[in-house]
């Protein structure tokens, strides 16, 4: 794999490496310059499938997003990222997918207005928040959690300005937030605002409403703000 290569490789094939890294930046900044304002980044699981509890709740919010004149953007591949990206089409809105070149080759979902594919996930995950005013956050695994836990971290360390980041379906997280509070914050690794940087629901519309209300208010606040996702 590329990143192995990359890992692995002596002082001499460094520049060419860095070079193709480079040029993988600017290809992904060069698609998130097509994306609208507002956008919202959508992850979960790529396992789900249609007809399931998180594929339905996925289309509901990739379409009432679109509704309110907001782009999706997932990692265009299937599960709740086709899910989210299916229902931002039958919203009328423009719906992202960034996909990953992976060894089992995950397929590009079939409702994608913007497509990009790369190569590395470090600039893939840049490129995710660079557009986004807000994450919403599905049940996942691996993938997912790596996802979450970048966004926090860059908000946690003013990286990035503060957005929502909101979690669906309060029992599948449930566990996880209360090792945060129980574990993290009791043995002082965060603080107690860190807690207020993570919402769990189980409401679709609480979750559209949240991430527009509070890009409404920054708006509102400074009108002529540049995108907020420039992460340094």
């Amino acid at each position: 794999m590329d990143d192995q290569r990359l890992l692995t490789a002596h002082d001499g094939a460094l520049p060419q490496n860095i070079a193709r890294i480079v040029d993988e930046f600017r290809a992904g900044f060069a698609a998130v310059d097509r994306i609208p304002e507002p956008a919202v980044s959508i992850f979960g699981s790529a396992r789900v499938r249609e007809g399931s509890a998180p594929y339905d709740v996925a289309r509901t919010v990739g379409r009432q997003f679109a509704e309110r004149g907001w782009a999706v953007i997932t990692g265009g591949g299937p599960g709740v990222m086709e899910a989210a990206n299916r229902g931002a089409k039958e919203g009328g809105g423009l719906s992202v997918g960034f996909n990953i070149k992976l060894p089992h080759e995950q397929f590009e979902n079939t409702y994608l207005d913007i497509s990009h594919e790369f190569e590395h996930f470090y600039a893939r995950k840049v490129c995710f928040v660079k557009p986004a005013e807000g994450f919403v956050i599905f049940p996942g695994g691996f993938g997912t959690l790596d996802e979450l836990f970048e966004a926090l971290t860059l908000i946690q360390t003013g990286k990035v300005l503060n957005f929502p980041v909101i979690l669906f379906d309060t029992d599948y997280w449930a566990e996880m937030l209360a090792w945060i509070k129980g574990e993290l914050l009791a043995d002082g690794m965060i603080s107690e605002d860190d807690l207020q940087l993570l919402h769990a629901t189980d409401d679709p519309d609480e979750v559209v409403d949240q991430v527009v209300h509070c890009y409404e208010a920054r708006c509102a606040e400074v009108p002529a703000a540049p995108r907020k996702a420039d992460a340094q």
